[in-house]
């Protein structure tokens, strides 16, 4: 979902770029625009990450993949490991090699979840795996030489088509236009992030050569039950379909942090960044 969005802005920019993912190219709209091309890459191949950043040369690499699904980390820690740490380091190595900056997006999960909202200058507590690799590989970045930006955000959501996978309000309103009863998590807190909010945010810290760490995300602090009942009234769906629990009823290999959101106080300094509101995100989407 960030890709296909952040690449649809960055194409009306005046930037030349080179999109990548591990298939084909599913924006063939914009692969005829001169400034725009896509190459498929698999960023756990070492050679392949070297010859992609060195052949291309570019100025700023946006680092947004990541194996994201908690508990597929938890099930396949190689795999997660290979792909959000030794992968990271792949592009650090090559990055160094033609001097770019990196811009990377990051995660609410570094955070163990029991005093949220967080702000940029909190220590990272993660309690599960995933959480653990994008902080060892936020490490890597910091340690590194180049000039670099971490952008971390939450619970991503936005309109879905054929390009963007489903998020959480569509799981909403598919299952409640179907007539089906939803559990939705009512003990758990964040600050759900527009995607075309983020996809700004990166294009606009790029802009300015932003430095340092920046929290993104949506200004409202909602549970997922709250969420799903503003989906509901905003579609004219019945909510009584919607029952809150709590997230230990759910068998889950991975902990989820309770309590995360963020406090966007230095990104609406610095980056003057302007979230929307979620009911206002949500007239756009539907």
């Amino acid at each position: 979902m960030l890709g296909s969005n952040l690449s649809r802005l960055l194409s009306q920019s005046s930037h030349i770029i080179l999109a990548t993912g591990k298939n084909e190219c599913r924006l063939p709209q914009l692969n005829i625009q001169d400034n725009f091309s896509y190459r498929s890459l698999d960023i756990r191949k070492k050679d392949e990450v070297f010859q992609c950043i060195t052949n291309f040369e570019p100025d700023i690499i946006i680092h947004a993949a990541a194996i994201t699904q908690v508990d597929d980390c938890e099930q396949n820690k190689t795999i997660c490991y290979s792909t959000n740490v030794d992968a990271t380091d792949y592009i650090l190595e090559a990055a160094e090699e033609v001097n770019s900056r990196i811009c990377y997006i990051s995660t609410d999960f570094v955070f163990s979840g029991e005093e949220g909202p967080y702000k940029e200058s909190d220590h990272p507590n993660p309690v599960n795996y995933y959480g653990k690799t994008k902080e060892l590989a936020e490490n890597h970045i910091i340690e590194s030489n180049l000039g670099w930006s971490i952008l971390r955000t939450i619970l991503l959501y936005g309109k879905a088509d054929q390009l963007n996978r489903t998020n959480f309000i569509y799981w909403v309103k598919n299952n409640l236009e179907a007539g089906k009863h939803i559990n939705v998590v009512a003990d758990q807190i964040r600050t759900p992030t527009y995607i075309e909010d983020l996809s700004w945010a990166i294009l606009n810290s790029i802009e300015r050569g932003a430095q340092g760490i920046y929290h993104i995300s949506g200004k409202d602090i909602l549970t997922p039950f709250q969420m799903a009942l503003l989906v509901a009234r905003k579609l004219e769906l019945d909510e009584g379909l919607i029952h809150p629990v709590d997230a230990n009823s759910f068998q889950q290999l991975g902990k989820h942090p309770l309590k995360t959101g963020f406090i966007i106080d230095k990104a609406i300094k610095e980056l003057n960044y302007q979230p929307k509101s979620f009911t206002e995100a949500l007239d756009l989407i539907f």
